[in-house]
């Protein structure tokens, strides 16, 4: 088929699925009770992806007075995941997943569709280093820390251990603080699910309070089972990795695609973010966040929120969906969080500490679209409360058509400043307290990764 003729057909298709229920208002799904409307049933289901445009000279995401943004660094190859080393020291994810093959016509044309919003871009699979000595807003040195990595995304330091999350594996690297590139191959601490499907191939990552067990975030092999059962053998959910020994076990299942780990500061208790199923329509499922309870099963496939069975799957299973829990806090359907982080190390105002703020990628499959930004959720008592507050906008162009940037992972830096990865208009985005000094202009652009091998 030529370019100009698949075009031509993918417009065909999308203008065939535009139509679709009433929308409803994000807000009437924030929270432990959302709003549950009836799933609708597509051959192919509804699809809006705006074109990346990226950012103009001078355009940054929007925030509320208060706040300040400004690129931190530019110019990477689709940055994914941001990690705050002990000494200041920014670690950047370049990273995007492997090819993933086509069973379905469907699976083409979402796949061509998504592909317009830059999942398709190239990415360096590899970690860059970024330091910024003297505090100012603007790192100094820029190295390849390390490279040939195959698909990775999460990133935690545990003394002088590394981890990295690949598609396959966990790794191990030695880490000495001030150096700028490693060099030693990287131990094998335990095998991932992988391929050959691999549908959702990130694999989030965190450690432990005591350090003692690594939580690794799996997801599913599909959307809903329709690459068979078998397929989804360890997906689908939270695995809890001993460090001394490898032996990894689940934690908690039924998590579609668990994106986010991290431990809340206040009661220790892990929390992860989770995007949830799609094509039964532009309100169903929401996306969450939630407490991870061990052994709890929070429903994927076979029900969503709770006990709401999804009658696509087959066979159904009563059984599992009488064990099924859930999740503490929707987000709203569709906005596909990607990254998490909690603020009470925060140097921000003090409204937005005590909470958690949650990257939204954005949505594909929903018109109007839900996501694109990023959110603060205030915690009370170590629980989620009230609804979500718009943190950074503006990733959308004024009229909705084109997208200039997508948020993806959430750090705090140093001195307490949110980082922010956007892998469509590839930069890091660093947001602090209004009126502290502005960052110098014009010395992020030009920096290339250097000191290790490309």
């Amino acid at each position: 088929m030529t370019p100009v003729r698949t075009n031509g057909v993918l417009v065909a298709l999308l203008m065939v699925t535009a139509c679709h229920p009433k929308i409803a208002d994000p807000s009437t799904q924030y929270g432990a009770n959302p709003e549950l409307p009836a799933p609708q049933q597509y051959v192919i289901p509804p699809m809006q992806v705006p074109p990346s445009a990226g950012w103009g000279k001078g355009e940054t995401p929007v925030v509320p007075a208060g706040l300040q943004i400004s690129a931190f660094a530019t110019d990477f190859e689709h940055p994914r995941s941001v990690y705050t080393l002990p000494n200041g020291d920014v670690l950047v994810v370049e990273t995007n997943g492997p090819k993933a093959p086509i069973y379905r016509p469907k699976d083409y044309v979402e796949g061509k569709v998504k592909a317009m919003a830059g999942s398709a871009a190239h990415a360096g699979n590899r970690i860059i280093l970024l330091r910024d000595a003297n505090g100012d807003g603007v790192p100094e040195q820029r190295t390849v820390f390390i490279d040939h990595l195959n698909s990775p995304f999460g990133v935690v330091l545990v003394g002088n251990d590394l981890y990295v999350a690949a598609t396959d594996a966990i790794l191990k690297f030695p880490y000495v603080p001030g150096e700028t590139h490693i060099s030693a191959p990287g131990v094998k601490v335990t095998d991932l699910p992988a391929g050959p499907i691999n549908h959702h191939w990130t694999k989030s990552l965190t450690a432990s309070p005591d350090g003692s067990k690594l939580y690794v975030g799996v997801g599913s092999n599909s959307n809903v089972t329709e690459n068979g059962i078998a397929a989804e053998t360890g997906r689908a959910a939270i695995w809890e990795v001993d460090r001394a020994t490898g032996f990894k076990r689940i934690f908690a299942s039924g998590t579609r695609n668990p994106t986010g780990l991290a431990f809340e500061p206040v009661t220790n208790k892990l929390w992860t973010i989770v995007n949830e199923r799609d094509e039964i329509g532009p309100n169903l499922v929401p996306d969450y966040l939630t407490s991870v309870k061990e052994n709890a099963f929070y429903g994927w496939p076979y029900s969503y929120f709770g006990q709401h069975v999804d009658v696509r799957v087959q066979p159904q299973r009563p059984d599992m969906v009488a064990k099924a829990i859930a999740p503490d806090y929707a987000l709203s359907s569709h906005v596909a969080p990607l990254g998490m982080v909690f603020t009470e190390a925060s140097s921000l105002p003090a409204s937005y500490r005590g909470g958690v703020l949650v990257s939204e990628h954005g949505s594909w499959d929903r018109s109007p679209l839900n996501g694109y930004k990023v959110v603060y959720i205030p915690f009370r008592d170590g629980r989620p409360t009230g609804s979500p507050q718009d943190v950074v906008t503006g990733f959308l162009t004024p009229d909705g058509t084109h997208s200039r940037g997508r948020p993806v992972g959430v750090t705090l830096d140093h001195s307490g400043a949110l980082l922010i990865a956007d892998d469509v208009g590839n930069v890091v985005w660093r947001v602090t307290a209004a009126g502290g000094p502005a960052p110098r202009a014009g010395t992020v652009a030009s920096a290339s990764p250097k000191g290790g091998p490309g």
